[in-house]
């Protein structure tokens, strides 16, 4: 079934979140929200206010816990009496490598992560939820954090923070796997969506073309850091510094631990190694082939 689709903005624009975080309202009178965002009161306001007679909300979907998507939550359900549903708590889909990363201590995520989030019902991979003119389905799609879900109202696709058209899905150890950032990626061409509505920005009118794309970039990336590897072992920011050349040098920390991601990656396909712990600051060399 489908839904009529709204969009708030929440008023939090930044580098990392573009012109703020998407909120959407699903339905005509029982509503799904997805995403209610930062806690911040007159987004708050503006989401009551969205309410016309006779609507209430009764699901609360959550894509990830970040801190610019999910900590409204709790004081939405409050008022609303609504649930929150999403995969898990914070650390809920992490994959082995990066759990065991974040238990050494030795890479931690600076991106923001709404630490103490707990969902009221946990969604497995594949669970639906319906109104009365909505059916969703959740697809777990870990990659940029380890609890992404993506939502699918028949073919169009809530997509979180997993495919965005503004910008490239950042990826940061230990709450981001590039391993599972493009298995989600080949997963959600599976589901031929006409559009996708992502977390920041506008639709993406092109699902298919967009996600090549992100594929595309992806390799291109590990492509440059295998150049710039076989001239010597580099750490994470002095890659990162010698391939985001067009980067603001304030979202240059961003950038080495998309670089990071990329080199745990490569790691775990032995293109690469290190002679120490896997770290922020580690050194890594090229694994080059026998002759």
């Amino acid at each position: 079934m489908g839904g009529t689709i709204r969009r708030i903005l929440a008023p939090n624009p930044s580098p990392m979140t573009y012109r703020g975080t998407n909120t959407y309202l699903i339905g005509t009178s029982d509503l799904a929200v997805i995403d209610p965002g930062p806690d911040d009161e007159r987004h708050l306001e503006a989401i009551i206010a969205a309410l016309k007679p006779g609507q209430r909300i009764s699901h609360i979907l959550v894509t990830h816990a970040h801190l610019d998507h999910s900590p409204l939550a709790p004081r939405l359900a409050a008022i609303t009496g609504a649930p929150v549903y999403a995969y898990g708590d914070a650390t809920a889909g992490r994959s082995a490598v990066m759990h065991q990363l974040h238990l050494s201590g030795e890479v931690q995520g600076g991106e923001g992560v709404d630490a103490g989030f707990t969902p009221d019902i946990a969604l497995a991979d594949g669970s639906s939820l319906s109104g009365p003119d909505w059916t969703l389905t959740a697809h777990w799609t870990p990659g940029h954090f380890g609890n992404h879900l993506c939502f699918a109202l028949q073919d169009v696709v809530f997509t979180g923070d997993l495919v965005m058209g503004w910008a490239s899905s950042l990826v940061s150890p230990p709450d981001g796997d590039l391993s599972d950032f493009m298995m989600s990626c080949h997963r959600l061409q599976q589901l031929d969506a006409v559009v996708f509505h992502p977390g920041h920005g506008a639709p993406v009118a092109d699902p298919a073309k967009r996600l090549n794309w992100l594929i595309r970039h992806r390799n291109s990336r590990e492509a440059a850091i295998l150049e710039h590897l076989g001239q010597g072992p580099a750490t994470a920011q002095i890659l990162a510094t010698a391939i985001y050349t067009d980067t603001p040098a304030a979202l240059l920390p961003a950038a080495s631990r998309n670089v990071l991601a990329h080199l745990i990656d490569l790691h775990g396909k032995n293109k690469v190694s290190t002679n120490q712990d896997i770290t922020a600051h580690a050194q890594f060399t090229l694994n080059r082939a026998l002759d």
